[in-house]
C-alpha cells in the first residue's frame, strides 16, 4: 500500500496550501452514502491503475471506434496528447505540441511539481504548458460566455435530456446547476452542493453525467457521486488528486479517472452518457 503526497498549491493557487496528501488506496474504495448508489457502483467494485509514469494528467476522453474504442489523455507539462488502450498496455503519441506551440517555454505557463518534496531525489519541477481537458466536437465549434457568476469555473456537463448544465468552481470546490434555454442561454443559477467541509485535498474538476441523470464529480478525496438533486450517494477513494474522468469501453460502464501521476478505472453499473 502506498500513499501519495501531492501539492495541491499550483492547482489551487491562492488558497495557502502548499501541500497535502490524498488518502491512501483501500481494498474497497467505494463508500456508500444512499442506497441508490447499488444501482450505479457495486460496493466491492475495485479501482485498477491502468497506466502511470505522467507529469500531470488531464482532458480523459473516450473515442469509440470500431467493436472497441480508445482514450485520449492531455500530459500537460509533456505538451502533447496520448492515445491510450483500455487496459494501459498501448500507449502511442496521438499529438505533438498540444499546447504551446513555440520554442521557447521558460516563460510560458505556471510551475508545477510532480508531487514530491523537494529532498526526494525524484523531485521534478515543470511548466504547465499543454492541452488540459479534450472532447469530440460533431459540429464545429462557435464560442459565447454563458456563465459568468463562478469566479474560476471548470468542469461541465449536461443532464440527459440536455435542460440543465452542471458546472462546478474549480478551487471554490462547489457545484451549480442551470436550466438551458432553447437558444443555448442559461437561467435559474443555483448551488447543487459544496464541498468544502470535507478537509481533504482535491477540487471540483473534472465531471461527468450517468444515463439516470446522476454526476459523477472530481472532488476531496475522490470522486463524489451525486444525485441530480445535489444529494451525495457516494464516494469512490482515489490515491492520487483527481483531475478529469471519463465513461468509456463500448458499454460505458467504465469509469476512468486521470489522477495527477496516473490513469485508473473502475467497472460501474449505469451507462455514463455517450
Amino acid at each position: 500500500m502506498r500513499k501519495s503526497c501531492v501539492p495541491i498549491a499550483a492547482i489551487m493557487l491562492v488558497t495557502g496550501i502548499t501541500a497535502a496528501c490524498a488518502d491512501p488506496p483501500v481494498d474497497k474504495p467505494v463508500t456508500k452514502k444512499d442506497p441508490a448508489l447499488d444501482a450505479l457502483v457495486s460496493s466491492d467494485a475495485k479501482l485498477e491503475e491502468i497506466s502511470t509514469g505522467y507529469g500531470f494528467t488531464e482532458g480523459l476522453v473516450w473515442v469509440p471506434k470500431g467493436k472497441s474504442g480508445y482514450l485520449l489523455l492531455s500530459d500537460m507539462p509533456a505538451n502533447v496528447i496520448y492515445k491510450l488502450s483500455t487496459d494501459g498496455k498501448e500507449k502511442s503519441l496521438y499529438l505533438d505540441h498540444s499546447g504551446y506551440t513555440g520554442f521557447d517555454i521558460w516563460r510560458v505557463g505556471f510551475m508545477q511539481t510532480n508531487g514530491r518534496s523537494k529532498d526526494d531525489p525524484r523531485y521534478e519541477e515543470f511548466p504547465m504548458i499543454g492541452s488540459n481537458g479534450l472532447a469530440l466536437d460533431r459540429e464545429g465549434g462557435k464560442t459565447a460566455a454563458v456563465i459568468r457568476d463562478i469566479p474560476h469555473t471548470n468542469g461541465l456537463a449536461f443532464s440527459p435530456d440536455e435542460k440543465i448544465l452542471y458546472a462546478n468552481g474549480s478551487r471554490e470546490r462547489f457545484v451549480r446547476a442551470y436550466d438551458v434555454q432553447a437558444d443555448g442561454t442559461l437561467t435559474n443559477s443555483r448551488l447543487l452542493i459544496d464541498l468544502n467541509s470535507d478537509p481533504r485535498p482535491g477540487i471540483t474538476d473534472g465531471m461527468k453525467v450517468d444515463t439516470m441523470g446522476n454526476i459523477w464529480e472530481s472532488g476531496p478525496g475522490g470522486i463524489w457521486i451525486l444525485s441530480p438533486q445535489g444529494t451525495v450517494l457516494g464516494h469512490i477513494q482515489v490515491p492520487e488528486l483527481v483531475a478529469n474522468v471519463a465513461f468509456g469501453d463500448p458499454h460505458y460502464k467504465t469509469l476512468y479517472i486521470a489522477a495527477r501521476n496516473s490513469v485508473y478505472k473502475i467497472r460501474t453499473n449505469v451507462a455514463g452518457i455517450p
